[in-house]
């Protein structure tokens, strides 16, 4: 059973339904999951003036746990998921990214899978520029990037965004994510969670254990996306 973290910052709401899909994607591979949302730098009376903005932090900040640089440790494989500022991550989410020095130094982050996801209001508001910077955090710690890419329909329906699942969520104030999106966020959780399956089987198999453990992690597990009300 592979461990994957799945760790966000979210304002008002669009990336932590993503975020949600993402980890039940993970779940429905087989894999423990641990979802984070990052500790909010904003002051109070500044979220307080935008009404999704202190909804959504009041409705999350006593129900999902805080990230803890341990929740990178624990796991095999992990998902970084934030909306795009200007075309690159939040500053809430770089400054828990920017702590992990003292985890990459000795060298626990690497050989880990790992994969990223956002959400803008505009099409071109920055979302793949976003994507690929965090994916440069993932060259920097010697992770191992999975992308959805295309392989599998759901991609296709939900824009196709090879990089990670992006959403589009418009200017009208619509807090809710679209199900064509939260399948894409499932389907990227499952696919990251099959991957940190295999790596781990594999290194099981390494260490010597002679029980069928590698055609175990070669295996690609078939993926059926699920009904819509399963994607919360």
């Amino acid at each position: 059973m592979s461990k994957i973290a799945v760790i966000y910052y979210s304002s008002t709401g669009h990336v932590h339904q993503l975020a949600g899909a993402l980890a039940n994607g993970a779940a429905d591979a087989g894999a423990k999951v641990r979802l984070r949302r990052v500790a909010e730098l904003a002051p109070e009376e500044v979220i307080r003036r935008q009404d999704a903005w202190h909804e959504h932090y009041a409705a999350t900040v006593d129900v999902v746990r805080e990230a803890q640089l341990e929740d990178l440790e624990w796991a095999d494989g992990f998902a970084l998921g934030t909306p795009t500022r200007y075309g690159l991550p939040a500053a809430q989410l770089k400054e828990f990214i920017d702590q992990t020095g003292p985890l990459w130094l000795d060298g626990h982050l690497a050989n880990k899978v790992a994969t990223s996801f956002t959400s803008a209001a505009n099409r071109h508001g920055g979302q793949e520029s976003t994507l690929l910077a965090l994916n440069n955090i993932f060259y920097h710690w010697g992770s191992l990037i999975v992308p959805p890419g295309y392989t599998h329909q759901v991609q296709y329906e939900a824009g196709g965004n090879p990089y990670g699942t992006s959403y589009e969520s418009g200017l009208e104030g619509d807090l809710s994510v679209s199900v064509e999106a939260l399948t894409a966020a499932h389907y990227q959780g499952f696919r990251l969670a099959d991957y940190a399956r295999r790596l781990v089987s594999g290194a099981y198999s390494l260490a010597g254990h002679p029980d069928g453990a590698e055609a175990e992690a070669a295996a690609i597990a078939a993926y059926n996306p699920p009904q819509a009300s399963a994607l919360g």
